[in-house]
């Protein structure tokens, strides 16, 4: 890292809530926030935003004419992007770039306007704009009527990260000072749901903790989905309102042998996790978030990149999939969020049925892994300091 890259703030609308008192709160609890809700007359496990929440989507909806179209993805953003740049002391119309990603975009929308398309062979005139990758960034921009870059983006589930990733080269090449990443993701239609099942990753079993991510010991596949939207800001140098600091960054894609694959020890986890360590002692990373999906091969694969790398003395692990789902291209930065909650309250949120671990006294520096189909992986370092 040329320079210092601070974290100045982060926002989040997930199923654990949007206020960070609320978000750790239930880190704190051991209950999982997945629950069942029907499509197509079956009963599915989710994890849903609250309430409480969707009300203030829907009056966002409303607040606007231009906003009455607009997919769930981009309203999420819209929402959380207002928060995250509130949080950082930015206003509207400042000079900082923008990147926005999502691993499916605009997702309900699409569905039905192609079920539109399908009953009467035609589509409505704004079908084409509203379903593209690009409208999430271009509708927070002007929202905030931001100077600068915006830029969207799908790198399956390891989009947000692959955002910071590039907000980083922004940042240290001197084009930017701040930048506002994350990424938005509303997967829970049938259609989503139904391709997951096809994949035979989707968990069936009615039990405590439906989504057994990080549990490796299961024999059968747990993978559940969840809704969110997630951002950070970041800005050059030192900071004294930082929540922390990006101390390493890392990204590798394995070979392909399917178009879903990751290979056995997880090569590109591996390499992103090297690479991401390059100036870091490995006895000084305290904690891992895993991606962990709660799949047989996703689990075992990153477990045993993490052994190839840190051996049997591994820092400590966990992710939050058992509890939120998998939020696809958001999820690395819910990842991000809880690793710096870690750091600032000084305590590791546990997977409830993992093994037990050794509990560090001190949270000082953790990684964030992500990776999405195809063995797109990247791995962040943060800091509490530089």
């Amino acid at each position: 890292m040329k320079q210092k890259i601070a974290i100045t703030a982060l926002a989040s609308m997930s199923p654990l809530g949007k206020n960070p008192d609320a978000i750790w709160q239930n880190y704190l609890s051991n209950k999982t926030l997945i629950s069942t809700r029907e499509f197509h007359g079956s009963n599915q496990f989710v994890a849903t935003i609250p309430s409480e929440i969707r009300n203030e989507i829907e009056d966002l909806r409303k607040s606007q004419i231009k906003y009455k179209g607009l997919d769930e993805t981009v309203l999420f953003s819209i929402l959380v992007a207002r928060q995250a740049i509130k949080n950082a002391r930015w206003k509207a119309g400042d000079d900082f770039g923008i990147n926005i990603g999502s691993s499916r975009g605009a997702t309900q929308l699409f569905e039905k306007h192609h079920q539109e398309f399908i009953e009467t062979g035609k589509t409505a005139t704004l079908t084409s704009p509203t379903t593209t990758l690009g409208n999430i960034s271009s509708w927070v921009a002007h929202d905030l009527k931001n100077n600068g870059p915006e830029i969207s983006h799908s790198i399956t589930c390891s989009t947000a990260l692959h955002a910071i990733l590039n907000a980083a080269a922004w940042l240290q090449s001197g084009m930017a000072t701040k930048f506002l990443v994350g990424g938005s993701e509303a997967p829970l239609t049938a259609f989503t749901i139904a391709q997951m099942h096809a994949l035979k990753i989707y968990a069936k079993e009615n039990i405590e903790y439906p989504c057994r991510s990080f549990d490796l010991n299961k024999t059968k596949n747990t993978m559940v989905l969840g809704e969110a939207a997630s951002m950070a800001c970041l800005e050059l140098g030192n900071n004294k309102y930082a929540l922390g600091y990006i101390t390493g960054l890392g990204y590798a894609t394995d070979e392909l042998e399917h178009n879903i694959s990751i290979s056995q020890e997880a090569v590109c986890f591996q390499k992103s996790m090297a690479m991401a360590l390059v100036n870091t002692p490995l006895e000084e990373v305290d904690a891992i978030i895993m991606h962990a999906p709660g799949t047989l091969k996703g689990d075992s694969s990153e477990y045993k990149a993490i052994l190839k790398i840190f051996g049997q003395n591994h820092p400590m692990l966990t992710t939050n999939k058992w509890k939120v789902g998998h939020t696809f291209g958001a999820s690395g930065m819910l990842g991000l969020e809880l690793a710096l909650m870690m750091m600032q309250n000084n305590h590791f949120i546990a997977v409830p049925f993992s093994e037990k671990q050794t509990i560090r006294k001190k949270i000082l520096k953790v990684m964030i892994n992500a990776v999405g189909f195809g063995g797109n992986a990247v791995s962040i370092l943060v800091s509490k300091e530089f």
